[in-house]
């Protein structure tokens, strides 16, 4: 099991970015833990195996979507 801290670091990305993606369920099997000094996350090294990082950004809006709107007169 590793920590966010570790997944971060083995992935190039930031520890928050990483606790985005739990969130959202892509790291199969990581569960939340709860401690007197507060919650963490705990991965297991498998979910790092097939991992691929989401793309950045807001998706394209499909072609049909561009087309139907009017063009804007200046």
């Amino acid at each position: 099991m590793l920590t966010v801290k570790q997944v971060a670091e083995a992935l190039s990305a930031a520890p928050s970015t990483v606790r985005t993606w739990l969130g959202e369920g892509l790291f199969p099997g990581a569960r939340l833990e709860e401690s007197p000094a507060g919650a963490y996350w705990l991965i297991p090294d498998t979910a790092l195996k097939d991992f691929d990082k989401p793309k950045v950004g807001r998706p394209r809006k499909p072609l049909s979507e561009l087309k139907s709107k009017p063009r804007r007169k200046d």
